[in-house]
């Protein structure tokens, strides 16, 4: 039986976005109700994403504590192992105490209805629960939001959609892996799973399309991580024209099993067949656009399937916003969240506030980390035909050298007429801590000289940022480790 619901705002979606939403909505006062579609309440963050793979990357490393121990007087009297189903048993109870305090317990406070099932619009603002739990309800609003995020996403590669594989989502699922696994893709997700499943005794192979892992950001972070993951035992294959994917099929009696995956491929002219156990597709992600009836209501899409919006996250219809993955790039939870409190700062107050995605920071949790911010040297020269870039080795920072963790690099681009700093990209131990400083001088128009002027402490990683500054300014190969 439908029945129909009035508020003030009506979001489809139940993630990042979307409780941004609510926080904003609350604060002033409206009324709102969502339709949790998909992914269970606190859609993919804290479910399959951020939250399960940097607790299991913390899980890894210190399975491989041991191969990786630098120092001479420590010693392990025999190597660590990692019970896999007992690390997924335990994300999966952090999964769940997340989802309860930072999500369920949140919509509760500020009295938010919350209906479960597959919602569609079906007429302007209205959202119909079309199956699950809640089919039938119906919910309207003075001002709608579409915040039903991203799936992984599979390339149309020949062969592909007929082999059983894992995707981020799926491996969660998974308590008995393979001894093998082929990584299909070269971005943040191949190189996070890659690490921890060869960190927990897989055989890694990362094939990547492109001629570097990480093709999205600056060049020498990619060949830095290829090299730390080469050292590390995770074969890395680039440049990949994907021919083909197939199953290696044991005897099975009446049907053939899967006992493997072979795919074929062409690198600089020269086929090639590389096999493994098993598949892990990590090529991207895809909005979760089709279905909802963005149709129905006008709302126009993009090629890719995202949805399309001005830049105060307006779609084509003035009614309905829209915020977070299914928007398109960047696919993070942080800025998903700014998306969807700024979407109902617009569409209730009229305020008019976007977001400089060129000040956005990028990071990727593999050891080494990597961060980034701002423009590349390559974008940087595209544009003004000239490039001011300094880059410093980690195996030149003192801390680095004193902890013997001496990987990666920091490459400084400035302005070669302000000297305000326009990128900053790092590959190195706390790189993820460390961008934040990069994003602040990005984002307020910071010069090198403000930098080099701030005191850091020292030891730190973080003087990597300004000795990279100071090498602008002089030689930094004659200096005392107390950089002054």
């Amino acid at each position: 039986m439908t029945h129909t619901s009035d508020y003030d705002l009506v979001i489809l979606g139940g993630g990042a976005a979307a409780f941004a939403a609510i926080t904003e909505a609350s604060r002033r006062d409206l009324s709102t109700a969502m339709v949790n579609t998909g992914l269970p309440i606190g859609g993919t963050c804290v479910n399959v994403g951020c939250v399960p793979s940097k607790h299991l990357l913390a899980v890894a490393e210190s399975g491989a504590a041991a191969s990786e121990n630098p120092f001479d007087a420590v010693r392990y009297p025999e190597e660590p192992t990692v019970d896999w189903a007992a690390a997924l048993n335990d994300t999966d109870e952090l999964v769940e105490r997340f989802r309860q305090e930072n999500y369920v317990d949140i919509a509760e406070h500020f009295e938010i209805d919350i209906y479960e099932g597959y919602g569609q619009l079906v007429d302007d603002t209205t959202i119909e629960v079309v199956d699950g739990a809640d089919e039938g309800a119906r919910i309207t609003g003075e001002k709608a939001l579409v915040a039903t995020g991203s799936s992984p996403w599979a390339p149309p590669i020949d062969g592909l959609y007929d082999v059983d594989y894992y995707t981020s989502e799926t491996i969660l699922e998974e308590r008995d892996l393979p001894e093998s696994i082929l990584m299909l893709g070269g971005g943040y997700i191949a190189l996070e799973w890659g690490q921890i499943l060869h960190r927990v005794g897989i055989d890694v192979t990362v094939l990547q399309r492109s001629d570097r892992v990480l093709s999205d950001m600056e060049g020498q972070l990619g060949r830095e991580m290829q090299r730390a993951f080469e050292e590390e035992g995770i074969e890395v294959i680039t440049g990949n024209d994907f021919q083909r994917v197939r199953t290696l099929a044991a005897d099975g009696g009446a049907e053939a099993i899967q006992s493997g995956v072979a795919v074929e491929t062409t690198i600089d002219g020269d086929e090639r067949t590389v096999t493994g156990d098993a598949l892990f597709v990590a090529t991207g992600v895809q909005p979760n656009s089709e279905g909802i009836g963005l149709e129905t209501v006008g709302i126009e899409t993009n090629p890719d399937g995202t949805i399309r919006v001005d830049e105060y996250f307006q779609t084509t219809n003035p009614d309905i916003y829209a915020a977070g993955d299914v928007i398109g790039e960047p696919e993070l939870e942080t800025v998903a969240a700014k998306e969807g409190n700024h979407a109902v700062k617009n569409a209730f107050g009229n305020e008019g506030v976007s977001i400089d995605y060129d000040a956005v920071p990028a990071v990727v949790f593999t050891s080494p980390e990597v961060a980034a911010v701002g423009t590349t040297e390559l974008e940087y020269m595209d544009e003004h035909g000239t490039c001011s870039c300094r880059t410093v080795q980690m195996a030149d920072v003192p801390r680095a050298k004193a902890v013997e963790n001496t990987d990666g690099l920091v490459q400084v681009v400035k302005h070669h007429e302000t000297d305000e700093i326009v990128g900053v990209h790092m590959v190195g131990p706390r790189a993820a801590d460390m961008i934040m400083e990069a994003t602040l001088a990005v984002t307020f128009g910071l010069t090198v000289d403000d930098i080099i002027d701030t005191v850091h402490p020292f030891p730190t990683f973080s003087e990597a940022f300004k000795q990279a500054c100071q090498a602008f300014r002089r030689d930094i190969s004659m200096m005392s480790c107390c950089i002054e």
